[in-house]
């Protein structure tokens, strides 16, 4: 008993340091899709691929039959999406951040099979998988 009060700190910052690497395990990720995944839904013919990233990012490489429509410009440009919503929406950018903002406001406007690639194109190109210019 001596020894745990002695101890206190070190056994309090054990305990939140553990509460922290499990943080991420417990946070709700979004609506994710492996490389796998995405090339199954794109196989399926029902999916929009929609890039956003900046113009120039989508010009260097982006996936065959992408829509693009940067993250900044998409409040904006959702009509352009509405005859979307329906079918699956798979959002890209270069790492997979970004798209899950996108695929966070897809959802708040009634999107409900908007997924994010998992990585982004950065793992989709690691993979061989095939992009455009």
């Amino acid at each position: 008993m001596k020894f745990l009060i002695d101890n206190i700190f070190l056994f309090a910052v054990a305990i939140l340091s553990g509460g922290a690497l499990l943080l991420p395990l417990l946070q709700k990720r979004g609506n994710r899709v492996s490389t796998l995944q995405a090339t199954q839904l794109i196989n399926q013919g029902k999916t929009l691929v929609l890039d956003v990233r900046d113009s120039d990012a989508f010009a260097a490489a982006h996936l065959i039959d992408a829509k693009n429509i940067p993250l900044k410009d998409l409040p904006q440009r959702m009509v352009e999406l509405e005859k979307f919503k329906a079918k699956n929406v798979l959002v890209v950018c270069q790492t997979g951040n970004q798209a899950t903002k996108a695929v966070a406001q897809l959802g708040q406007a009634g999107f409900a099979q908007a997924y994010n690639l998992e990585g982004g194109i950065a793992a989709w190109q690691t993979q061989g998988l095939p992009t455009v210019k």
